[in-house]
């Protein structure tokens, strides 16, 4: 099993691609080319992280701007899957804070990335989507998601990790998505339990409405999906999740989980194939 670091390690080289910024209901805010290098320093015991974004000058000549880090352990807030896929974010939801989370997908030649980001006063406030691939490398993103993608019965693997790195746990797990007029179904069911839920479908959005906290489910390109509440407050359970089609039979959702103090509990997997 590799460590933490090596997991982190699967991530070296130079990623090119951009940043999208999306308001809370998926408009393109604006979309910045990006070169982000991953270098590994000391025998790799060391990584140098340099973030390159092209912004336009006053002229509207896109002009370099870098941002240097080296680090040589990780912080409490991030966890690694031994594919090299990851989330860092908020360890604590706390009123009047600013709360969100980064989801990595990696495979091969490519990344995705999603940002989720609430304000202080736990409205959701925007995403940002980072679509990468290895410089000088000619591979294709995938189309934007519709929900003719997700439809079918989806057999997975989850493993989930946790803040206090105790041994990861896996299990199994199965999800339906089935559509009716402008109405989704969904049944996910995992050892111990399921779950059915419905949605409401606009579009790119995917309104969960039952219960007491709203679910919005954004569908976006490169196969992306976002799944936030509205919004967040302290005193009931919340997730994150993000979600890639890597092809069409073959999807990874991750899973932020918090409890109702707000504590961040665990970081879930889930490598999904569709069955038909």
């Amino acid at each position: 099993m590799r460590t933490q670091w090596e997991s982190l390690l699967q991530n070296l080289g130079q990623w090119q691609g951009s940043f999208m910024r999306l308001s809370a209901q998926a408009e393109l805010l604006e979309d910045i080319p990006s070169l982000v290098s991953l270098e590994g320093l000391n025998d790799n015991n060391t990584i140098r992280q340099t973030v390159r974004r092209f912004l336009p000058d006053a002229a509207g000549k896109l002009e370099p701007q870098d941002k240097v880090f080296e680090y040589s352990s990780l912080n409490r807030a991030t966890l690694f899957f031994e594919n090299g896929a990851f989330s860092q974010g908020s360890i604590q939801l706390a009123p009047f804070a600013e709360f969100g989370a980064e989801f990595g997908f990696i495979e091969g030649e490519r990344r995705l990335r999603l940002v989720q980001l609430f304000n202080p006063d736990g409205e959701l406030q925007g995403f940002t989507l980072i679509r990468e691939k290895q410089l000088d490398t000619n591979v294709s993103e995938r189309p934007a998601l519709r929900v003719e993608d997700l439809l079918g019965e989806w057999h997975g693997e989850a493993v989930s990790l946790y803040p206090d790195l105790r041994s990861p746990e896996t299990y199994p797990t199965k999800l339906r998505l089935e559509r009716e007029g402008d109405q989704l179904s969904q049944q996910l069911t995992y050892p111990g339990g399921e779950i059915n839920s419905t949605a409401r479908i606009e579009g790119n959005i995917l309104r969960f409405e039952q219960g007491s906290q709203p679910i919005q489910v954004l569908l976006l390109p490169d196969g992306a999906s976002s799944t936030t509440p509205l919004r967040v407050k302290v005193g009931q359970p919340l997730f994150l999740e993000a979600g890639w089609l890597r092809q069409y039979n073959i999807r990874q959702r991750m899973v932020r989980s918090y409890d109702t103090r707000g504590g961040w509990t665990s970081l879930t997997l889930v490598t999904e194939h569709r069955r038909n």
